[in-house]
């Protein structure tokens, strides 16, 4: 991408020039102001014009570079590409860039499970029956014809929504730690639930869905009924009903009830509280609330020791920040 200046603007464009020079002018004249031996009024002067010269160069350069060039490749196939789009507003040369891309599509900050499934399938994304999220994530920084993401977290966040969806199978894809070549089968095979990257160094894999679902079946076939060990021994069976005695139908089975209740603690970082309250709230609370019926209450219990006592600013803003979030309790204490 690049921003060039509009053409039949050359007249300004020639006098920011002029007052950008200007502007380095007096910047070398006060840089050499003892040399020179400048009066305090002359020095004066000098910053008064430079100042000058810089608000006209600030002013000017909205008007000079409008124009944003763009590589566009439709498909693998087509050659890149230049497209040229004005720039319009009052804004920093980069603020309006990024705004005219955010509106045309061009530049991407959130994408969808469903819509990096979508390019999987189109391009062809997929290696084989998998890809590789770092293969991922140099495929969508490399080539023009995949949508331009503003980061890697933006692929990373679309990776975690797609694993997350109850349809994966017909939407998005299913995660693996790995592939066991030996063996033939992925390891570690996740889908319908949040799987949190942390960055784009993970090694896991993303596999198509129809492959994932024959091994998470297969493997579920294998299993022992009722998870015992075949080679373990089993039980001697009772003895039968005796001669002219009514058999008992056998008792069903008592349901197996799990755990009704949850509860934790943990300690945040002060620093780093909205990283760590988010990486919980994907990873456990997500997962309790998801679960039907389910009644889950948060809260937040904050304790702050200050040696040397807190300012009365302080003690202000925090009381009064506290009432308008709706704290149950909270208050200062002497001692």
């Amino acid at each position: 991408m690049a921003v060039t200046n509009a053409p039949g603007r050359r007249g300004r464009a020639a006098d920011g020039c002029g007052r950008a020079a200007a502007h380095d002018v007096w910047t070398s004249i006060l840089d050499e102001k003892v040399a020179l031996d400048l009066a305090p009024l002359q020095v004066k002067q000098a910053e008064t014009q430079r100042a000058a010269a810089d608000t006209t160069v600030t002013a000017r350069l909205p008007e000079t570079y409008q124009w944003l060039l763009v590589p566009v490749q439709g498909t693998p196939q087509a050659p890149v590409t230049w497209q040229a789009l004005r720039l319009t507003g009052s804004d920093a040369l980069a603020v309006r860039a990024s705004k005219k891309l955010k509106n045309d599509d061009l530049l991407v900050t959130a994408l969808a499970g469903t819509m990096l499934r979508m390019w999987l399938d189109r391009i062809p994304l997929w290696r084989g029956d998998h890809v590789s999220v770092r293969q991922l994530v140099d495929d969508f920084a490399r080539y023009h014809y995949l949508p331009r993401l503003r980061d890697a977290s933006v692929l990373l966040a679309a990776i975690s929504s797609g694993l997350a969806l109850l349809t994966w199978e017909q939407d998005s894809f299913a995660y693996a730690d790995s592939f066991d070549e030996r063996a033939g089968r992925y390891r570690g095979v996740q889908s319908g639930q949040r799987v949190t990257l942390a960055d784009t160094s993970a090694p896991g894999l993303l596999v198509k869905p129809a492959l994932a679902r024959r091994q998470l079946d297969a493997e579920r076939v294998a299993l022992p009924v009722g998870g015992s060990d075949p080679a373990s021994p089993q039980p001697a069976p009772s003895p039968g009903p005796g001669p002219g005695s009514t058999p008992r139908p056998a008792p069903d089975p008592a349901p197996r009830t799990g755990p009704k209740r949850y509860h934790g603690t943990v300690s945040l970082d002060p620093a780093r509280v909205g990283r760590d309250a988010s990486r919980i709230a994907d990873e456990v609370i997500a997962h309790l609330a998801g679960l039907v019926g389910a009644g889950v209450t948060v809260t937040l219990e904050i304790e702050a020791e200050i040696p040397g006592g807190a300012p009365d600013t302080v003690v202000r803003i925090v009381t009064e920040n506290s009432r308008t979030l709706k704290f149950s309790s909270q208050g200062f204490e002497r001692e």
